[in-house]
């Protein structure tokens, strides 16, 4: 700005002083130096160093106008951002969207705890705060890491001709109960021998989620971790979906989902978009929690199931999701818009088709739960899992003794 009122200050003169010709000439070297429109910088070397008188006691000289910024005192001081930051942090660093409808709910629960102090100030700063003021708080603590697991799905048997491949005539995903199934496997890069894999279902309505830590990708181990899951979910299962590896596609499996009433589809063959919703929740609540480490020893499989105890508590009670509720294409643009974010726990609350009793279990379970400890239990448990990681010797070093 400096620079730019010194050129002004000797163009100005020159121009002022020069014929019509040449002021067309000094006025596109102005225009090229200062980055001002033409008809601007016209208007400000003509008026540059021009008397106005007023009156007699008040003479006006004109100049280049003066800006000043204005300094607009700050809504949210240190004080919120430092609480803003200690809450972000038990909530698993989930963004402005997903936090701000939250906030109410953990800012109570977290005092009731004694988790955090907040004066009455900060604290009705925080339930008022908007999901874009809290991303710009927490612009510098964001950081995101990107790392790809590899598959490791086989191929299932003759028996996927019997079951169909799923249609929206097959499911009614308004209604709780009609889950998507896949299995994470935890080989660290090295697919050799047996590793650990996490049983991961989701539920396409409340966006509920389960996980189990079994042995190996056979199917008996499968096929008694989803019973095992299936007592632990709130609402009856009604259908599921996987994808077409032999773990899923078995007489086992397709024999109880008949004797269950169950319905049982699979997605199409390389189309994992047809997994969506949980191969979303293989990323955000199995991989951001467990990571990409091979997991092969007994120990290992204990400390993962007991990780997933605190998981699906922490997971379904206190992170909110969002899911989509239209979706436009004009010509190449797609537009999506979602609802509002809701913990799993609010959308089983507020769905007709599940059993009153068993939303009170809910509740009552909810009202015991702490998610500052949910979260340090979590991590400890995520501590030793790395821990045991370090402590193992490598394949390579094994066979070479």
């Amino acid at each position: 700005m400096k620079e730019r009122k010194k050129t002004t200050a000797v163009v100005a003169s020159r121009y002022q002083k020069a014929r019509k010709k040449d002021k067309g000439l000094i006025l596109d070297e102005f225009v090229k130096l200062t980055g001002y429109s033409r008809r601007y910088a016209s208007h400000v070397l003509i008026s540059h160093g021009r008397k106005l008188r007023i009156n007699e006691r008040c003479v006006l000289q004109m100049d280049v106008r003066k800006t000043s910024l204005r300094k607009k005192p700050k809504t949210y001081d240190a004080a919120v951002a430092k609480a803003l930051r200690e809450i972000w942090y038990i909530m698993d660093c989930i963004c402005g969207k997903r936090l701000a409808p939250a906030l109410k709910d953990v800012v109570r629960r977290l005092e009731r705890f004694r988790e955090i102090i907040v004066s009455e100030e900060v604290r009705q700063k925080l339930l008022r705060i908007s999901p874009a003021s809290i991303d710009r708080l927490l612009a510098k603590e964001r950081k995101r890491y990107q790392i790809k697991g590899r598959g490791n799905t086989k191929p299932g048997t003759l028996l996927k001709n019997q079951i169909p491949i799923r249609t929206f005539s097959d499911w009614n995903e308004k209604k709780p109960g009609f889950v998507e199934i896949d299995l994470v496997g935890h080989d660290g890069g090295d697919s050799h021998g047996d590793v650990a894999q996490t049983l991961d279902v989701t539920d396409v309505c409340t966006t509920w989620t389960e996980t189990e830590a079994v042995r190996n990708k056979a199917q008996v181990w499968v096929f008694e971790a989803l019973k095992d899951i299936r007592e632990r979910m709130p609402f009856p299962l009604l259908g599921i979906d996987s994808d077409s590896g032999g773990e899923f596609i078995n007489n086992q499996l397709f024999r109880y989902c008949q004797e269950e009433k169950i319905t049982f589809t699979r997605s199409r063959s390389y189309r994992k978009n047809d997994g969506c919703f949980v191969e979303q929740k293989n990323y955000s609540v199995v991989r951001r929690a467990v990571g990409y480490l091979r997991y092969d020893t007994e120990e290992e499989l204990l400390t993962l199931n007991e990780l997933y105890r605190y998981l699906r508590l922490y997971t379904n009670f206190f992170q909110p999701t969002m899911k989509l509720a239209e979706k436009t294409r004009a010509g190449s643009k797609v537009t999506k818009k979602y609802d509002k974010a809701q913990t799993p726990y609010r959308r089983v609350l507020a769905c007709p088709d599940v059993p009153a009793d068993n939303k009170q279990v809910l509740k009552k379970l909810y009202a015991t739960l702490n998610p500052a400890q949910l979260k340090r239990q979590i991590t400890r448990l995520q501590q030793k899992l790395h821990k045991l990681k370090t402590q193992k010797q490598s394949p390579k070093r094994k066979s070479a003794a």
